[in-house]
């Protein structure tokens, strides 16, 4: 399995929580809305019946005064009521109004027993017939009934906004036998009007701050929510790959493990007739130096023996890389000791060495012959990166408790599709080269408890970084 592969199936559970969480919170939302909905339609419901309770009352005290102040005082001077007189009319204007006065209703009208408009708010509807219809022969049949009236769009009303909101309410008008209630016979019927815009638009507002509430409540939920499931899968990802790199740690160990019981085996079968071969050519040499002075075949086979006795080197460096020898040393010390070395060598393929160095850098407890190995390798791989000359920076400083050695060359850098390779023995696209270097070195490093990193620069060439331990201060 790949790496991400392996890291999607790390992520598996945790993007089922993530999922059913942000689904929850979505679904806790929707019922937030639907919730606050239901109470506005609650109260809308609340309101109408609080509404026909106070019409009710309204029409009550109104018939109560329309009986007491105009039908008795009227009959008593006039013997019968004639709304068509004007004295009357303006009477009977006069007692509703003051009666319905500071109370918020729009319109009264009030039929008698034929549906005929006998008086009315606007005059343009008395004398009319016919424009009560069942509310108005409910009344007749003595029963006090209401219809809500809204104007506006279907999406206002809806929505509970409409443009007007106005309850219509039907009741008899009935003669009083007594002054406790009213009970008497029916005269005719009573429509008032209220107009309950003001309310219903309260009551629209109430609603959009809820459902604003709910939002703003909801988006502090997901931003919080967010933050923890990119948190948490922060942690699952790093940990995973910590999984990862523990596993490919422990594969690459037991690879060396076998490896190393493999070479030591092997180099130690090799290096014995090998010794033997570079012994008898250097004897053949001396003899032939007296025969034919001009053949090199002696020398030929003592330059490959030597070769071939460096690569056993390295592969016993590899496989079973000693145990350093700490003691006190300085890094910048052994910097210079490998520059000094190459000098010759960097001034013949055109390289400069620019080294910058801290002035509190701090000592460390390390094996300098084995730093020295480590760090030479690391610049004769700058150099032979930079084929046409070109210049290697070398910084150094103090990093949380470690000394840090950046060392940059400007080569071509590292193939993207060869960098995760660098690390793997055997792995070279030089083509000379046992493909050992780069792992030797980094197992040097680790022996001194540091670590390293190879990265491509952002410009151009390649930087090695190492981070050793200082010492600690008796």
């Amino acid at each position: 399995m790949t790496k991400n592969g392996m890291l999607v199936e790390k992520e598996k559970p945790f993007r089922l929580v993530k999922y059913f969480t942000f689904s929850s919170l979505i679904i806790i939302f929707i019922g937030s809305i639907a919730l606050s909905m239901l109470n506005s339609h609650w109260a809308r419901t609340k309101q109408k019946e609080d509404s026909e309770d106070y019409a009710r009352l309204l029409i009550e005290n109104l018939n109560h005064q329309i009986f007491l102040q105009f039908a008795l005082p009227v009959a008593l001077r006039y013997g019968k009521i004639q709304l068509r007189n004007p004295d009357q009319f303006e009477h009977l204007d006069q007692v509703v109004r003051s009666t319905l006065h500071s109370f918020h209703v729009e319109t009264v009208n009030i039929f008698d027993m034929d549906n005929t408009v006998s008086y009315s708010f606007d005059k343009e509807l008395i004398g009319k017939t016919n424009l009560g219809g069942s509310a108005y022969r409910k009344a007749i049949q003595g029963k006090f009934n209401t219809e809500l009236v809204q104007a506006g769009n279907f999406w206002k009303i809806l929505i509970g906004f409409p443009s007007e909101s106005k309850l219509v309410s039907f009741a008899p008008l009935r003669a009083e036998e007594s002054m406790a209630r009213l009970s008497g016979p029916i005269l005719g019927v009573i429509e008032i009007v209220q107009d309950m815009s003001d309310d219903t638009a309260k009551i629209f507002r109430f609603q959009i701050q809820i459902i604003i509430s709910c939002m703003v409540i909801m988006g502090i939920l997901f931003v919080v929510l967010i933050f923890v499931v990119k948190k948490g899968e922060a942690i699952i990802q790093k940990r995973a790959l910590e999984q990862i790199r523990l596993k490919e740690e422990l594969s690459r160990a037991q690879r060396l493990s076998s490896l190393g019981e493999m070479v030591a085996g092997v180099s130690h079968e090799i290096r014995n007739p090998l010794g033997i071969i570079r012994n008898s050519a250097g004897l053949l040499k001396k003899k032939m130096e007296k025969l034919d002075p001009k053949n090199m075949i002696p020398d030929i086979i003592v330059e490959e023996s030597e070769r071939l006795n460096n690569i056993i080197t390295d592969f016993l460096n590899y496989a079973r890389p000693r145990e350093p020898n700490l003691s006190i040393c300085k890094v910048e010390q052994v910097i210079d000791k490998n520059i000094a070395y190459l000098a010759t060598q960097l001034s013949e393929n055109g390289c400069k060495v620019d080294t910058q160095i801290n002035e509190n850098l701090p000592e460390i407890m390390a094996d300098s012959e084995m730093l020295y190995q480590a760090f030479l390798n690391i610049f004769l791989n700058a150099m032979q990166a930079m084929p046409d000359g070109g210049k290697i920076l070398v910084n150094i400083l103090p990093v949380n408790g470690n000394v840090a050695i950046q060392i940059e060359d400007d080569g071509t850098g590292i193939d993207t599709e060869i960098m995760e390779k660098i690390w793997d023995p055997f792995f070279t696209t030089k083509e000379k080269g046992t493909g050992l270097g780069l792992g030797i070195v980094k197992n040097l490093i680790e022996a001194h408890g540091g670590n390293m990193n190879v990265e491509n620069r952002t410009e151009r060439g390649a930087r090695v970084t190492i981070q050793l331990p200082a010492r600690l201060e008796a």
